[in-house]
């Protein structure tokens, strides 16, 4: 093993914006994705506040147009809302969660843990980054164009054919981050397969490696159905076609089965990368080995990867469908829990017996263990037909949404930063601003989302901005206003501890974690052009996880 020096951030960045801006080193775009991710993050969050405060009591309050820039308030209350709606769930799902994931982590981390010098096609990647950037800029057009798009995230028709809202922004902004998704699921393909470090079987890779390689296999495969949806529903407004405009004989129920054939195998192009970093980082600072390595892999992610794309009616189930049909998903629904359970019992028990270095990092993680219990167990229900029927449309949905994956898969992305920080700058961002940003926001998100859950149960609509109708909700949704104002505060404490510690947090070693993988064993923090400083190869033994000393003979 070659071990190597730490060496100043400062002194290794030394580049200049030109060469920020036409690089092609595979860590430098990372890095660039994270910021767009996180300026995205953070544009999503203020909807979600601006959302919050129109729902904190019934009636008309108008704070809502503030936060979508109408300040001369031209646009209906009603209408504001859907634009911030729209634009906090596109931009939380389609500039945030995937790219932080397959774009920022990927990026950064695949080439190093394989012992890489780059990606197979930097240049392509390099594109796929400034397509991504493309798409966030045309997303926050949202906010200066005078037709707003107030279609939701999903764009449903026949409302984002017959009104005057802008569909083509969102259609654009979907191409845009769907080229560059699909341009990133080829180049990392090719690189897993093809460029691993001689001597590096397929049982031998990081479980975030796997995950990355069934996340871009689900993207090269079904981000094509949603780009041919979104034509065709650019079709239906501006060319006068008829897919799914009822009035011209189509059919919205064919956009909704496009939509979500998409949609919910985008869930775990979220879900598996974002279990993947926690594998990493619970194996590492509990010293452990992965715990039953291969029924993880073999059971759990190619399990997920093959039943992702059979599971997507529960999304439809009070859309029409046939009872045969809604009975066929509800099983394959159910079913694609065994899979995930495997994952998880892997999960858990990578720290039974385990010399645990608490953390923030690892803080970030043991929370997600939580929000997994909790998202897991609350959409078992959501899977039933018989209980869908009742929790449908509901903020029920929204609650178990937010956890199962807007929560968890978000703390999940904040732990990476934290944990492979180090090795990005070559600085510690483990401080106690940090611990305090934590527990802020893990207050912050119980206060939020439980209440929804209560009163989803009882009836409260999803999407309604004003809830006259059910005045004895105001109570809660009080409570859940003042949670998404405690996580905006851990938001800000969070980002402004990374940025001071990128320049002025305390220097670490190479290897601070004493961690097995190839990216803190061989390379320096951060790594300088080409990774490493002299070719990778690994042994028949080595594994990223050997912790303990392992009987040759006997295994």
């Amino acid at each position: 093993m070659t071990t190597a020096t730490s060496t100043d951030f400062h002194d290794k960045s030394g580049s200049t914006l030109k060469e920020w801006i036409f690089t092609t080193d595979h860590k430098r775009v990372g890095v660039l994705y994270l910021v767009g991710a996180i300026a995205a993050f953070i544009v999503a969050g203020i909807m979600a506040l601006g959302i919050r405060l129109e729902q904190m009591s019934p009636g008309e309050s108008g704070l809502i147009n503030y936060f979508v820039l109408d300040f001369a308030k031209t646009m209906p209350t009603g209408t504001a809302y859907n634009v911030a709606l729209y634009f906090h769930g596109a931009a939380m799902i389609l500039a945030f969660l995937i790219p932080a994931l397959t774009g920022f982590a990927a990026n950064y981390l695949v080439p190093l843990m394989i012992g890489a010098p780059d990606v197979a096609f930097p240049r392509i990647n390099a594109l796929s980054l400034w397509l991504f950037w493309a798409g966030i800029l045309v997303a926050l057009m949202t906010f200066f164009v005078t037709d707003k798009p107030d279609i939701m995230w999903t764009g449903y028709p026949p409302y984002s054919v017959t009104t005057t809202a802008n569909t083509a922004l969102y259609v654009f902004t979907v191409h845009l981050i769907g080229f560059s998704s699909i341009l990133g699921a080829v180049n990392f393909l090719v690189t897993i397969i093809y460029m691993r470090a001689p001597g590096m079987g397929w049982d031998q890779m990081n479980i975030f490696v796997w995950t990355t390689f069934a996340a871009f296999m689900i993207q090269i495969v079904f981000v094509p159905v949603l780009a041919s949806a979104v034509t065709l529903l650019l079709f239906d407004k501006y060319m006068g076609t008829g897919f799914f405009d009822p009035t011209r004989g189509g059919d919205v129920l064919l956009y909704q089965n496009l939509f979500w054939f998409y949609s919910h195998p985008a869930v775990y192009v979220i879900f598996l990368p974002a279990v993947g970093l926690l594998f990493d980082i619970i194996a590492t600072q509990a010293r452990n080995h992965v715990f039953n390595y291969k029924a993880c892999v073999y059971g759990g992610i190619i399990g997920i990867l093959a039943i992702t794309g059979e599971v997507w009616i529960h999304h439809l189930y009070i859309a029409g469908m046939p009872d045969w049909l809604r009975i066929g998903m509800m099983v394959s629904t159910l079913l694609i829990s065994v899979p995930v359970g495997l994952l998880l019992i892997s999960l858990w028990g990578t720290m039974y017996k385990g010399a645990i270095h608490y953390n923030v990092s690892m803080w970030y993680a043991v929370v997600c263990l939580f929000l997994i219990l909790v998202g897991g167990l609350t959409g078992i229900p959501l899977a039933i037909t018989s209980m869908t029927v009742h929790l449908s449309e509901t903020s029920f949905v929204h609650a178990h949404f937010h956890f199962i994956m807007g929560l968890m898969a978000t703390f999940a992305v904040f732990s990476a930063v934290y944990h492979w920080f180090p090795k990005i700058t070559g600085r510690s961002a483990d401080s106690a601003i940090a611990k305090w940003a934590l527990w802020i926001k893990v207050i912050g998100t119980q206060v939020t989302f439980w209440p929804l859950f209560i009163i989803g149960v009882q009836g409260m609509p999803r999407r309604y901005w004003d809830y006259a109708m059910f005045p004895q909700f105001e109570t809660y949704h009080t409570i859940a206003t003042a949670g998404a104002f405690l996580i905006a505060i851990g938001v800000i404490l969070m980002v402004g501890g990374w940025v001071w510690s990128a320049f002025y947090g305390p220097k670490t070693d190479s290897n601070p974690w004493k961690s097995k993988s190839i990216e803190w064993t061989h390379a320096e923090s951060p790594p300088g052009p080409g990774n490493f400083p002299k070719p990778v190869a690994v042994d028949p033994y080595w594994t990223p996880y050997n912790y303990i000393e392992w009987d040759h003979d006997k295994y």
